[in-house]
């Protein structure tokens, strides 16, 4: 490997410390490139596990009744949020562990990784026999999921052309609810005592989730190791490599020839970077883009962990809806949450971050104010509820992928994966960690004016983040990863 001036590297310099000042044109030549079945196959074998993961949350949300039964594992509500809470924390190790590991060893060795940790969590989660069992294998699988975040929308960012980027990191995010369409219909099946026995079906469901993780897992060999981490870290001659092939690919597709880039980038390849520099970094030079990432992970998180991990606890206890059909109702829930980011995708290129963040989680809020206002007085039933759920959830799952997009463009590509994991974290903590077993007692009360309590709560986070994102939101839109935070190697 050579650089421009044509000194070449000693092996030592390609994989650790400092290395020779390089030029390069790869991510302008990713940017360039136009739509193609390469970008399809990144979008299916990363967005596929979201919709494995949907389908196992789903069944999780779903069983929730069941798991009450005295012939299954006859747990009580707040167990029953206990379990939700068990799986966020597990979920919170697992993305700074692998939030680290993946911007040190690369994207692609983690996508096997914490796939892998979730996939066994999730079958083992099949063979819980009691309360305590079932808590340490919900924290398994959260662990392996936690993981992905940081993983996943990394190579997102990384491999999906700037003009593009934000209505696919949202229709990524948002395939989560594929998986909950499909695991929303299962139930019915799933849970239907006459069709399996009560300690049966649902144990069922999560084993066949983990089986068809098996083929995402699969598909992800095809997925090549962003070139961008590839060449900040000295593998130059790699990254070329995979660009080119992807180039090669493209322009057989569309027996067109490419445009020049015409934008180079001058980079000090490195290593890996320290703690040190990582914390100085985020709260010192982009102090003000923290405060905008936690801000927004927070109120989305609690807002929806707060209510989807108990829906079927509001339905079953306000409404009577028999356990074994909570699934039903998840059914036009899912619908809406994957329908927002799809249909407001786009706008978040066109008109951009500020505008879109700030609309949704306003949208969101108020939504939920006028629904909880309804809940207080039992003006609703059980589907006109889930048709409110429905549209609030439109919104806030466009709302909370933005979240995510959020914090994985606006920071350096040296540390992107665990600025993911890191707010991701944090967030997950301060906003949903406790925010299932809250609303857990808060139901287990069976007065509504208590759960009006919770809503009003993730109301107002929803509405601080909007002001927050009107305040200190990027522009991102059609803009390069480089140009809306420059590397730590090109400085």
């Amino acid at each position: 490997m050579t650089n421009p001036g044509g000194k070449r590297l000693r092996s030592s310099e390609r994989t650790t410390g400092e290395f020779e000042p390089v030029r390069t044109d790869i991510p302008a030549r990713l940017d360039r490139l136009p739509w193609s079945r390469f970008h399809w196959l990144v979008v299916f074998a990363l967005g596929a596990s979201w919709a494995i993961d949907g389908l196992e949350v789903t069944l999780k949300g779903a069983v929730s009744g069941v798991l009450q039964d005295p012939a299954t594992l006859h747990l009580d509500s707040a167990q029953i949020g206990a379990l939700a809470s068990f799986y966020l924390i597990g979920a919170v190790a697992g993305s700074l562990v692998c939030g680290y590991l993946t911007d040190r060893h690369g994207r692609s060795k983690l996508f096997f990784a914490t796939l892998s940790v979730y996939l066994a969590g999730t079958l083992l989660t099949a063979f819980s026999w009691n309360f305590w069992s079932l808590a340490a294998f919900r924290c398994i699988t959260g662990f392996g999921i936690g993981g992905e975040y940081a993983a996943i929308n990394s190579a997102i960012d990384e491999l999906i052309p700037a003009r593009l980027r934000g209505r696919i990191n949202l229709i990524v995010n948002g395939s989560f609810w594929l998986g909950a369409m499909l695991g929303s219909g299962a139930t019915l099946v799933l849970l239907d005592p006459s069709v399996f026995p009560v300690d049966l079906g649902w144990r069922i469901g999560f084993g066949t989730g983990a089986v068809l993780g098996l083929l995402v897992l699969f598909s992800r060999v095809f997925v090549p190791e962003s070139p961008r981490w590839l060449v900040i870290h000295g593998h130059r001659e790699r990254a070329e490599a995979t660009v080119a092939g992807i180039e090669a690919r493209i322009a057989r597709a569309t027996g067109a020839a490419l445009e020049p880039p015409g934008e180079y980038l001058a980079i000090h390849s490195r290593g890996s970077v320290g703690f040190g520099v990582i914390f100085r970094i985020m709260f010192g030079k982009y102090r003000s883009r923290s405060v905008l990432g936690f801000v927004l992970i927070t109120s989305q998180a609690f807002l929806y962990n707060a209510i989807f991990f108990t829906y079927a606890l509001v339905l079953t206890r306000f409404y009577d809806v028999p356990a074994k059909n909570t699934g039903l109702y998840l059914l036009p829930f899912a619908i809406g949450n994957f329908l927002g980011p799809l249909a407001l995708g786009h706008f978040f290129d066109s008109l951009g971050r500020r505008a879109m963040i700030s609309a949704t989680y306003t949208a969101s809020a108020l939504l939920l104010f006028a629904t909880g206002a309804l809940f207080v007085q039992g003006s609703l039933s059980a589907a006109s509820q889930t048709a409110a759920w429905a549209v609030i959830f439109f919104f806030a799952s466009a709302a909370a992928s933005s979240a995510y997009l959020t914090v994985s463009e606006i920071f350096p590509l040296e540390l992107r994966a665990l600025a993911i994991a890191l707010f991701y974290s944090l967030g997950t903590a301060a906003g949903g960690i406790v925010a299932p077993w809250f609303f857990g007692l808060l139901i287990g009360s069976g007065l509504r004016e208590n759960v009006m309590i919770g809503y009003a709560l993730g109301g107002v986070l929803m509405l601080v983040a909007a002001m927050v994102e009107l305040r200190l939101g990027i522009k991102a839109e059609r803009v390069s990863l480089e140009g809306v935070a420059v590397p730590l190697s090109a400085e």
